[in-house]
């Protein structure tokens, strides 16, 4: 490899995307002589990068942005798709993708980048003006000597050369945190987009417990990567801001807004000072669009404003020191990255559908911390008296205590019920057996009192049981609690209130029967009451459903935490199905999901029946059978 000794030289330090991009432009503008070398240490990440390299991702794996996003030139924003539909050898490109057509809204694989880059770089050398050379060289940057020119020191593998430059361009991408509580842990991937991180990723057990650190592009990529494949384990993405991706519109289109430049010039006045100044020209350059663009829809203004400023940022950049600059970006590159950038649906839908599930553990455990009843609302078939069974289940707390709310149900029904015929006959034949023994032996007549037996009357019920004094709190499900009558959702909330209750048919006995033992709701078992009294120690789960058939008062929602719960999306009824039954039933699930949206809804257990009987055998798909059976199956749910 020979090196220029006269031209002025450039040193472009890494060659992912920001080192190759970087290359294309210098080529492209230079009108004098200059050498440009593009230094990377693993020849496998040329024009490629850890993100973008074919081995790192195989071809299921799209951008999560759209493919019209990724043009590296602001000037020809669909130069990428124009390349991947008229420029790009599809030669070994897999069915699903040989044909297709690429869009500016729609998705690509990840692999084909490195192709895009590799293309445009040659297009740009071959191109540029005389004198200006590029030259690629497989090495590691281990030192920099600065003085009149900069000293490159370059380690090869067979040797160490040093190079004279002018400019050295660091594009080694972001810089990774050290993270000295994972990084020994067996299980830490460190690399995600590496061949190697693909495939432990993909090895993980569909119930494995993960975690994400981030919670950005690579995280949400990491996470559907999952969840397509049907994981149905706890999945935790875990950063300092929280923040998380915004979804584009489906009808988004790339675009660069002319806006004013950010009044930021003058002296640097710190930190503190800059970000204010900013947030002022940001809501400044917001109201513009508002004004001015009212086609812009809200959730792209953000990127309208970052990519509009672009050209003014260097200038304002240079202004900063190094240390202030380093804790600016250490603050806010998250933030900064989500004005910047968006996803496309098929990645976000998918994982804020899982995080939507996230919401009800949250609301779950709100609801146990508070000591407050949980009233979950949502269509039939929803899964919302599931969710007390998964409550028990995962908290191994025992059987549920079920409550099924009719018309006639009251307070009373479902905290006890006396059976005081069967107690009065059985009283009267005592005491007429008693007074016949005494007449027997020549005793006077004497009452007999049979306080003691009065708990083999008594029947606790759900609501009752759950409040019995327990070291673990017990789940109680009140459902459908929409068909009461308009007083129980309001004479409920004093039990609520102060976890306790009486019995009055004991209190009337505790003189000489203090502590009676009843029947409860558990079967086969039974408990003592003290002093006819009830009082929890741990303060149950309530879980209490509604379909929204009537609203209920105020008093009694302000009790309450309340959580709806929406129909599950196709992609969650997929990895549903994926997770238990291990099928493939794409094409089924589609026709029920689009149904589903015709009719106003479906419950999802209809999906479960169809699904049951298609694997049968009984049943073949494309049978006239099988179509009039699903039309059945799936009609619209109407009352009469």
């Amino acid at each position: 490899m020979r090196f220029s000794e006269r031209a002025r030289r450039v040193v472009v330090v890494g060659a992912g995307l920001g080192g190759t991009a970087t290359a294309v432009r210098l080529l492209q503008f230079a009108r004098e002589p200059v050498e440009i070398v593009v230094v990377e240490r693993c020849s496998a990440y040329r024009n490629a990068g850890v993100a973008y390299h074919p081995a790192g991702n195989h071809w299921q794996h799209v951008f999560n942005i759209q493919a019209g996003r990724m043009s590296m030139f602001r000037e020809d924003v669909d130069d990428f798709v124009t390349w991947a539909n008229t420029e790009a050898d599809r030669s070994g490109w897999p069915a699903e993708w040989y044909g297709f057509t690429f869009t500016e809204t729609g998705p690509a694989p990840r692999r084909i980048y490195a192709d895009y880059l590799t293309a445009r770089l040659a297009d740009a050398a071959r191109e540029a003006a005389d004198g200006v050379t590029l030259v690629e060289l497989d090495g590691e940057v281990v030192d920099l000597e600065v003085a009149d020119r900069i000293q490159v020191v370059v380690e090869t593998g067979k040797s160490r050369l040093t190079l004279t430059a002018d400019h050295v361009v660091v594009a080694t991408g972001l810089e990774e945190r050290k993270l000295p509580f994972a990084i020994d842990h067996p299980g830490f991937v460190r690399h995600p987009y590496s061949q190697d991180g693909t495939e432990r990723i993909l090895g993980v057990g569909p119930d494995a417990s993960v975690v994400i650190i981030g919670t950005l592009l690579s995280a949400y990529d990491s996470a559907a990567l999952l969840l397509r494949r049907g994981h149905t384990g706890r999945i935790t993405m875990i950063s300092r801001s929280g923040i998380t991706l915004r979804t584009y519109p489906s009808d988004h289109q790339h675009q660069v807004l002319s806006l004013p430049a950010p009044r930021l010039d003058g002296s640097y006045e710190g930190k503190d000072a800059l970000v204010q100044r900013l947030r002022d020209e940001w809501e400044r350059a917001a109201g513009i669009i508002a004004a001015q663009h009212p086609e812009v829809a809200a959730a792209v203004v953000t990127e309208r404003i970052a990519k509009s400023w672009e050209p003014y940022m260097p200038d304002v950049l240079a202004r900063i020191p190094t240390v202030d600059l380093r804790t600016l970006l250490d603050g806010y590159s998250s933030l900064i990255a989500t004005l910047r950038v968006s996803a496309v649906a098929y990645t976000t839908e998918i994982v804020d559908a899982a995080m939507a599930d996230q919401d009800e553990v949250d609301m779950v455990n709100a609801a146990i911390f508070l000591r407050r009843p949980l009233l979950v609302t949502g269509p039939p078939g929803a899964g919302k008296s599931t969710l007390a069974f998964q409550i028990a289940h995962e908290l191994r707390l025992g059987r549920v205590l079920r409550w099924h709310i009719t018309s006639t149900a009251t307070r009373g029904s479902g905290l006890y019920s006396y059976d005081v015929i069967a107690r009065a006959e059985a009283v009267g034949a005592r005491q007429a057996a008693a007074r016949w023994d005494r007449h027997r032996h020549g005793e006077p007549p004497k009452d007999v009192e049979l306080g003691e037996r009065v708990g083999d009357y008594i029947r606790l019920g759900p609501l009752a049981t759950a409040f019995l004094p327990r070291r673990q709190p017990r789940v109680l499900l009140i459902d459908e609690l929409d068909k009461s009558e308009v007083d129980l959702p309001n004479d409920l909330l004093e039990i609520f209130e102060v976890g306790s209750f009486r019995i009055p048919e004991l209190e009337r006995v505790v003189s000489h029967a203090p502590e009676i033992t009843v029947f409860t709701d558990d079967p086969g078992h039974k408990a003592t009451i003290v002093n006819g009294q009830v009082e929890c120690h741990a303060f149950p789960i309530v879980v209490m459903t509604s379909n929204g058939e009537r609203d209920f008062p105020r008093a009694f929602l302000r009790r309450c935490l309340q959580l709806e719960i929406k129909p599950p999306t196709a992609e969650k009824l997929a990895a549903m199905v994926a997770a238990h039954i291990g099928i493939d039933c794409d094409e089924l699930i589609q026709d029920f999901a689009r149904r589903s949206e015709q009719v106003g809804g479906v419950p999802a257990d209809r999906l479960m029946d169809a699904l049951f009987l298609t694997t049968s055998g009984r049943y073949p798909r494309d049978s006239a059978t099988w179509a009039r059976l699903k039309e059945a199956l799936w009609r619209e749910l109407r009352a009469g």
